[in-house]
């Protein structure tokens, strides 16, 4: 890819990003520029991926065709504030913040830029994000086609219409929360059974690792796959009712709403 990449702010998820794209060889690390705050964080991430690192937000912002806003949401506006004058017509800014909308992002520019809205998640930090995005009208089919081999440089992406994007953190956002504190029940209960802990967060975490990629590569309905492990009158059933009596699907689904209904909030400044 012939482009420069930037990224104003480069902390954890920054710099899973710019991990994944150098190691996938999408881009060279020469064509990767970013800003921190600290002298600590800047010396860190320039000898760990061998990337210009520096404080001058002006500057990256000047020099990049696909510019990453990897700051947190309270301090966008202030940073746009700062870029704003430096970022050329042609550039594609990309946002990785839940409730920064694009009208949003196009008020504090005050004019018409090209924007990606964007939702990675905490696995890409090894390799397995999904990602979500949504362009606006400015951004060409082939700088959208760009911006999502990066991403899928440290995992999965999906283009979404903006309306779903208050969905995201339910979906695949705050999900992984989820997931951990599942896999810490089981390895839990697993260490009350007997088992070392190192064994149980092992075989539980590859179980469901395993129970995903099965939905994945087979595209069976998740119901069949479960079917299939239920014998009649054996253990899973057993368990799969004892879930169901404890109202699993419901506790689910209330977490999921209420993920949604607050980003929904966030997103209109409330």
């Amino acid at each position: 890819m012939n482009r420069k990449i930037g990224f104003i702010g480069c902390g954890n998820m920054g710099q899973a990003m710019i991990q994944g794209m150098i190691d996938a060889g999408v881009v060279k690390a020469e064509d990767i520029s970013a800003t921190a705050l600290s002298d600590e964080t800047i010396d860190f991430v320039s000898d760990e991926y061998g990337i210009e690192v520096s404080a001058d937000n002006k500057g990256v912002a000047r020099e990049s065709d696909l510019l990453f806003l990897a700051v947190k949401p309270y301090i966008y506006r202030g940073v746009i504030q700062e870029i704003k004058s430096e970022v050329s017509d042609d550039t594609v800014v990309i946002t990785i913040a839940a409730g920064i909308t694009l009208d949003a992002i196009k008020e504090s520019f005050g004019k018409s830029v090209k924007v990606i809205r964007s939702m990675p998640n905490t696995p890409s930090l090894v390799g397995a994000g999904m990602s979500a995005l949504c362009p606006n009208d400015f951004v060409t089919e082939e700088e959208l086609s760009d911006v999502l081999e990066l991403f899928k440089s440290f995992g999965e992406a999906e283009v979404i219409e903006e309306r779903l994007m208050d969905a995201v953190p339910a979906v695949s956002g705050s999900s992984p929360a989820f997931v951990y504190m599942f896999i810490e029940a089981m390895a839990d209960t697993a260490v009350q059974q007997g088992f070392p802990r190192d064994k149980a967060y092992k075989m539980v975490s590859q179980t469901v690792m395993g129970a995903a990629k099965m939905v994945l590569e087979t595209g069976r309905h998740p119901a069949e796959l479960k079917d299939a492990v239920c014998t009649p009158g054996g253990t899973t059933i057993e368990g799969v009712t004892t879930l169901e009596q404890s109202g699993m699907r419901s506790s689910v689904i209330q977490a999921m709403n209420a993920c949604t209904n607050l980003s929904k909030k966030l997103s209109k400044g409330e």
